[in-house]
């Protein structure tokens, strides 16, 4: 089964650093109700990486932003938006490696 909330998500890249979670919902609320805005930072320093996720009320508002806003500029910089891509799911890691048969160990020091 598909979920619905992913065709409403968006994805904005190349954020100028200056840039505040309200100048993201300002400028998206041109295309209709921003349901969220989630900026992303650094877990170690806390500082903003440069990208969001924006979640629109509906699938046909994210649609208008992808097409009204990608290239807009904001602040100093041009930004890109996107259809958020589904999270992969994390598999554990197993992994079967075939063990390759080891070398016999020659002597080391001078050959005679």
């Amino acid at each position: 089964m598909k979920d619905k909330s992913i065709d409403k998500d968006l994805f904005v890249a190349d954020i100028s650093f200056d840039v505040e979670e309200e100048d993201l919902q300002k400028l998206f609320a041109v295309c209709g109700t921003v349901r969220s805005v989630h900026m992303m930072t650094d877990q170690k320093s806390g500082k903003f990486k440069g990208f969001a996720f924006v979640r629109m009320s509906t699938a046909a508002e994210a649609k208008d932003a992808v097409h009204m806003l990608d290239g807009t500029r904001l602040i100093n910089r041009c930004i890109s938006v996107s259809a958020a891509k589904p999270k992969k799911a994390v598999e554990p890691a197993v992994e079967t490696v075939a063990e390759k048969p080891r070398r016999e160990r020659r002597p080391r020091g001078r050959r005679k």
